[in-house]
């Protein structure tokens, strides 16, 4: 039965560890949830937008260019607008590339943060601890001295 207590601590750790796990992911999901909702509200409405001429405008460009550049399109908008405002919408879909490459690396530093460094401080502590633990209950022995026996001594027996 000496295995059933063995690598308790180990055992310890991994549970605590698991555990954890579940309120730092619920954290993340939640933040990443959050701030990708942000970031597509906010594409859109840059998407949206359109920039027209009183000229432009006067022709009634503005009934037609409206919603993302698709569907601007489909709704007639003239090809020099869409050409005008295309490098505006291109820094728009940057802008939103750069925003979630800035959350994933945000994410993975959290998790680093908050998994990952506990977990590692969690088990060298325990690993310290464990060592101590096996120092203190079994003692160094000092060596037992050994009786010098010589070559050339001969042990005899007299009988009587």
């Amino acid at each position: 039965m000496a295995w059933k207590h063995k690598n308790r601590w180990f055992r310890r750790w991994l549970l605590t560890i698991t555990f954890w796990a579940v309120p730092v992911m619920i954290v993340a999901v939640n933040e990443a949830r959050e701030e990708m909702a942000y970031n597509k509200v906010d594409l859109q409405k840059s998407l949206a937008t359109w920039e027209l001429t009183d000229a432009q405008r006067a022709t009634g460009a503005a009934g037609r260019c409206h919603g993302d550049p698709d569907e601007a399109r489909a709704a007639g908008c003239p090809a020099d607008i869409l050409l005008a405002n295309a490098q505006k919408h291109q820094e728009a879909l940057d802008e939103y590339a750069h925003r979630k490459a800035t959350l994933a690396d945000y994410l993975w530093h959290a998790f680093v943060g908050y998994w990952i460094t506990p977990a590692a401080f969690l088990l060298v502590l325990g690993m310290t601890i464990g060592a101590i633990r096996r120092a203190l209950r079994r003692p160094a022995q000092a060596p037992r001295p050994v009786a010098p026996t010589h070559p050339t001594e001969v042990k005899t027996t007299s009988h009587p």
